[in-house]
């Protein structure tokens, strides 16, 4: 039996090397929460005059540095001037030296969203007329190279330490108390905590090269580490750090003072262990959740403690799975069907409340049917849903081999203790015929040590004989081999998690993908010269279900009379049915204006207002303010060339 263990142990190592190979070859630039969804000028257009800045609009906030914008001419030359600001909402500018030559510039950016990934890419814009630049913009990437390769393997460490630590304990805790005195079990927990707390200081040190330059040299940079301790990020790995400086004593009173108790004295001890030790995985799984994309978005509140929840209930499944395999693998102290009872029990509430939370999460992160298969996050998701449901059925079969072997435990045990007491009877007997002869004290010295080696011999020998017998339980075979196939699911289950942290969510493509073609249209209807105008601005009014594109439409954008059309659709695309649309029109360089303009509703998404008067020719300043509900609305506005 020995003989089949290391092999299937290999083979779970096999499975975690391939599950790291997966998580780092899918990790890589792309994988961003934030994503542009607008810029003004736009990808790829040609403007009459110069523009007095460039702003770009993101799908989230985003945090910017001094070079997160730049913009340069033809030549390579920055003409920029000053830092980069916010303008509103998610909005950021920087402003153009005046008196710019035509010919074609690259706005290059580089920001980190407000779920600690860094976002960067490149467009280019013309003035006058296109002309050939010497700026490249293919190697425009964030997050990449061997810091990026280096930061998503400490994501899967982190991840992996904090499940083994979390989990294990629990399950010594919990299930089988007994396991705080038996060394392969103290390892693991220990193991968890030195690898969590390695992989913690490791992205804290990469970070900043991380966000910033890529560059291997600067993961040293002290500067750039004092940086990133002023970051959320930093401030969560800090607190990660300091956490984990508790569950360093709640592991030494657990594996210590803990152990050595009486069963009664045991009790005490175990609630406030329970209760800290709660405390602190908490702790540590709000570490993840303040710091990434739960704690932005839709319903931020509801979704951080949601994400609490979720992770909890991942280590207390994936680690105890853990802590239950090296327990029949490694342990030599064998474990009882009560424990394995009481774990599967302990997997079954954990197992619910992970689809509770998941379920809440893959709406919050798609928001429609179509996302889970024309995203990349949808597909991915898939695939976590596939290996759960895979990782449910092979539990269900554990559950079978737990019930057999309780079974089998009991039938042994009643054996075990008719052998005792007939064993005992007869050592009775014995002891009552030889009670007279005291006349060998002499030479029981060297007797009694000979007697105390074969007893030892004996022990070890019965040890052996107890190992093999229960090893050859084909019930315990069973469980062991039903738990081995569960851990390795679970292995690459964490390596597909992992990925899909770092991956854009359904919701973001959709958007970026909308506001893409939209940007499509607007610049082609601009080229067609019908003498329409056409602008396409993105909206988010803050509340439930309250992002969404608005068109105007200005025909034939002239001195005069002209008819306007607007229109409101979601991010998928689909009319948006929403209670008002307002629109005004400013010509700041000569102060004319607001002059206000209210669309009647034509259907629903779409409003229209005839003879609206264009009193003059100039750059007029649209702005459209959107009511989504009774108390959410904002106000998005863009300029545009009439008359």
């Amino acid at each position: 039996m020995t003989q089949t263990i290391a092999p299937r142990v290999r083979t779970l190592v096999l499975l975690l090397l391939a599950a790291c190979g997966l998580l780092l070859t899918t990790a890589g630039p792309a994988s961003a929460h934030a994503a542009l969804t607008g810029s003004d000028p736009q990808q790829g257009v040609v403007v009459d005059k110069a523009p007095d800045q460039v702003s770009l609009t993101f799908s989230e906030k985003v945090a910017l540095s001094n070079d997160s914008l730049r913009v340069l001419d033809p030549k390579g030359k920055a003409v920029q001037q000053g830092k980069p600001s916010e303008v509103s909402g998610t909005t950021y500018a920087v402003k153009l030296h005046s008196g710019l030559p035509d010919g074609t510039y690259t706005v290059t950016y580089q920001v980190v969203s407000a779920d600690s990934h860094p976002v960067a890419g490149a467009f280019t814009f013309s003035i006058g007329a296109p002309s050939v630049t010497s700026v490249s913009v293919s190697g425009d990437t964030a997050g990449g190279g061997v810091v990026g390769w280096l930061y998503g393997f400490g994501r899967y460490m982190s991840y992996a330490g904090f499940i083994v630590l979390v989990g294990g304990a629990a399950f010594v805790l919990g299930c089988w108390q007994r396991g705080a005195g038996v060394r392969p079990m103290q390892r693991l927990v220990v193991g968890g905590w030195l690898t969590l707390t390695a992989a913690t200081l490791l992205l804290l040190l990469l970070r900043g090269s991380y966000t910033g330059s890529g560059k291997v040299g600067d993961i040293f940079d002290l500067d750039l580490l004092g940086n990133v301790l002023q970051t959320k990020s930093g401030a969560a790995l800090v607190s990660r750090l300091l956490l984990l400086a508790a569950a360093a004593l709640f592991i030494s009173v657990l594996f210590g003072a803990y152990d050595k108790r009486e069963d009664e004295e045991k009790r005490d001890l175990t609630f406030g262990l329970a209760i800290g030790g709660t405390v602190v995985a908490a702790g540590l799984a709000a570490s993840w959740a303040m710091a990434e994309h739960a704690s932005v978005g839709l319903q931020a509140g509801i979704a951080m403690p949601v994400d609490v929840v979720h992770l909890l209930a991942v280590a207390v499944w994936l680690g105890g799975l853990t802590a239950l395999l090296v327990a029949l693998y490694r342990s030599e102290a064998p474990v009882e069907s009560a424990a394995v009872r009481r774990f599967s029990q302990v997997a079954f509430g954990s197992v619910v409340a992970l689809v509770a939370t998941g379920v809440y999460q893959s709406w919050r992160q798609l928001g429609s049917w179509s996302a889970f298969t024309e995203t990349r996050y949808g597909q991915l998701l898939l695939v976590k849903i596939g290996l759960v449901a895979l990782l449910v059925g092979i539990a269900f079969i554990s559950r079978r081999w737990t019930a057999q072997l309780a079974d089998t435990v009991v039938q042994r045990s009643k054996r075990v203790q008719q052998k005792e007491r007939v064993t005992a009877n007869a050592s009775g007997s014995g002891k009552s015929k030889g009670a007279g002869s005291k006349d060998s004290g002499s030479r029981s010295a060297g007797a009694s040590k000979r007697a105390a080696q074969l007893a030892r011999q004996q022990a070890a020998m019965d040890t052996a004989r107890q190992k093999r017998t229960r090893d050859a339980d084909p019930n315990r075979f069973g469980l062991r081999r039903s738990v081995l196939a569960e851990a390795g699911v679970a292995v690459v289950l964490l390596a597909v998690t992992t990925v899909l942290t770092q991956t854009e969510p359904g919701r973001t493509e959709e958007d970026a993908k909308t506001a893409k073609a939209a940007s499509s249209s607007s610049s082609s209807s601009s080229t067609a010269g019908s003498g329409a105008v056409t602008l396409d601005m993105s909206f988010d009014t803050g509340g439930t279900d309250g992002k969404g594109v608005v068109t105007v439409d200005f025909d034939p954008a002239r001195v005069g009379g002209n008819e306007m059309h607007v229109y409101v659709q979601r991010p998928n695309g689909r009319a948006f049915d929403i209670p008002e649309v307002k629109v005004a029109l400013t010509l700041e360089a000569k102060k004319i204006g607001p002059l206000a303009v209210t669309p009647d509703r034509i259907a629903t998404g779409h409003w229209s207002a005839s003879n609206v008067q264009i009193p003059m020719a100039g750059d007029w300043k649209v702005a459209v303010t959107v009511r989504t509900s009774d108390i959410d609305q904002t106000t998005v506005s863009k300029n545009a060339q009439i008359g």
